[in-house]
């Protein structure tokens, strides 16, 4: 079967990945850095300062997981390095199930603060429980050999991992006389994930072969992760 390579992620497409990933990590190593010893302890950070474990996890391991997954979505660099891709992808879905779990975790253990609600507590359950099922599903069908199922898998995992990029920016034009609400912030940040979950669908479907008819393989290098 002949390859759409018109289909495949390039380095552009990489590189703003990368960028978009750049809000986030900046705001992770902010957060580190308040909680740092010797950093004062204030009503924003005191629920971090005493129990850093969760957020510290969560930062570096989704930090990783951005970066290094823009790479793990080149088509060029699966073809000319197939093993490294291989061995990087584990790496990768452990970074990224760390994430997810420490992220429920956080979720779970902290005190809400005064800027989110009950609503955005359910997001977070919801849309880091998914990021963990999408993970652990795409991990599986690579086991079976299931490249199609493995790529689509990834790919809703890294856009429900990418969603503190795209929430920063959804908010941006609502924040322009002031900041939103409480109930206005919880359903921007929803529809951040929303908006990478249906650009995700987008991208699986446009890249999606014919199916093959019995007996034919899959083409190799046509997915992602």
């Amino acid at each position: 079967m002949r390859v759409d390579h018109r289909n495949e992620v390039g380095w552009p497409s990489a590189f703003a990945l990368i960028l978009l990933s750049a809000i986030p990590i900046i705001g992770g190593v902010l957060r580190l850095k308040g909680i740092a010893p010797g950093a004062p302890v204030t009503p924003d950070n005191v629920r971090f300062v005493n129990a850093p474990a969760p957020i510290v996890l969560h930062v570096v391991s989704a930090s990783l997981f951005c970066v290094f997954g823009a790479f793990q979505f080149v088509a060029g660099f699966r073809r000319r390095m197939p093993r490294w891709h291989r061995v990087a992808g584990r790496l990768w879905t452990a970074l990224g199930l760390v994430a997810g779990l420490s992220g429920l975790w956080m979720n779970l253990s902290y005190d809400l603060p005064a800027t989110d609600n009950a609503l955005l507590y359910a997001f977070r359950l919801l849309f880091g429980s998914a990021m963990v099922a999408c993970l652990a599903l795409g991990f599986a069908a690579m086991r079976r050999k299931d490249v199609r199922r493995h790529s689509a898998w990834m790919t809703r995992g890294y856009a429900i991992g990418l969603g503190a990029g795209t929430q920063a920016l959804v908010q941006v034009p609502f924040s322009l006389d002031g900041p939103p609400g409480v109930l206005g912030r919880s359903l921007l940040m929803g529809a951040g994930w929303g908006i990478n979950l249906a650009i995700a669908e987008w991208l699986i479907r446009r890249r999606s072969p014919a199916r093959p008819t019995p007996g034919q393989p899959l083409a190799a290098g046509g997915g992602v992760p």
